[in-house]
């Protein structure tokens, strides 16, 4: 497969990880993460992938009025950026080990609603982009489940085909790519298919160029792809994804840092991943050209949101 010589770098700017405790850097309010998309896109990211959180504790969200407030906020600066908002919130489930049933939904940690329930910011937006995390997973030690069944699977893929949104299909193991799969023969995904193959997140596909390699050669014709990987992967994995001819991820949603203990931001991932494209030869992609590669709407045709 060719090395792609031409590269999409999305910037993860937040998550709903327990980062912010763990560094000064990571994004909280509306104006720290619209700030933050200003800040990645100008040092080489074609999209931002954007999450929200409790403005006052941090904690991650799904309130419609925060991501209105960070779209608005980096629309407002004229800033050329591919607009990507997760949709993957809302599917946490915390059981008893001891007694499964027992508090059911109730625990600590849970914050389950169905497929439908996790798109109304993205009905409101009409963002470039939303992500359709394709399938359950065991989430991390513990006993935390990510649930996403097939039934709900449909349903969202349908409305946000409805919604004329193009899905990014986050695909932690290969079931979920199986699965994606389907969806398409179904007819629930349009062409092009764009896939976001997610490495080393416990415990789901683990961060290993063989399975990466597998991963690509079952994607759909035509598809495109990018792929991440979690910590000290991170930038390897910037190469990697290259080298095979995909597109590429960085941000604070994965990893915190470049170099043992150096705490760097947003921009600066973006910047070595900037400074890793070039140096193997390729070129960094702007918005308008990752728009083109997606499949997605001119900028002046956009929802304004």
């Amino acid at each position: 497969m060719p090395v792609n010589d031409n590269v999409i770098i999305t910037c993860a700017l937040t998550g709903a990880g327990d980062t912010v405790r763990k560094s000064p850097h990571v994004p909280v309010t509306p104006e720290q993460i619209a700030r933050d998309a200003v800040r990645a896109a100008e040092a080489g990211a074609a999209v931002v992938h954007i999450h929200v959180r409790d403005p006052e504790t941090g904690a991650p969200s799904r309130d419609p009025r925060l991501y209105r407030e960070v779209v608005e906020r980096v629309k407002e600066t004229g800033t050329d950026v591919v607009i990507n908002l997760t949709a993957g919130m809302g599917g946490d489930l915390a059981v008893d080990p001891e007694q499964p049933l027992k508090g059911l939904g109730e625990l600590p940690g849970t914050d389950l609603v169905g497929g439908l329930d996790r798109l109304p910011h993205v009905a409101d937006l009409l963002p470039d982009i939303c992500t359709l995390d394709c399938g359950s997973l065991n989430f991390g030690d513990g006993s935390n489940l990510y649930v996403s069944t097939p039934d709900m699977l449909r349903q969202g893929a349908r409305r946000i085909q409805e919604l004329g949104v193009r899905p990014e299909l986050e695909i932690f193991d290969t079931g979920q790519l199986w699965f994606a799969k389907q969806l398409l023969a179904e007819g629930l995904l349009d062409d092009p298919t764009v896939f976001q193959l997610c490495m080393g997140i416990p415990w789901g596909a683990p961060a290993d160029p063989g399975v990466l390699q597998s991963m690509v050669n079952m994607l759909p014709e035509g598809a495109q792809w990018a792929s991440f990987a979690i910590g000290r992967m991170q930038m390897p994995w910037v190469a990697q994804s290259i080298l095979l001819g995909g597109q590429v991820r960085v941000g604070l949603e994965d990893n915190l840092y470049l170099g043992k203990g150096n705490k760097v931001t947003n921009a600066q991932l973006v910047e070595r991943a900037v400074q890793i494209t070039e140096n193997l030869g390729s070129r960094v992609a702007t918005p308008d050209e990752a728009r083109r590669k997606l499949g997605l709407k001119p900028r002046r045709q956009a929802a304004s949101g």
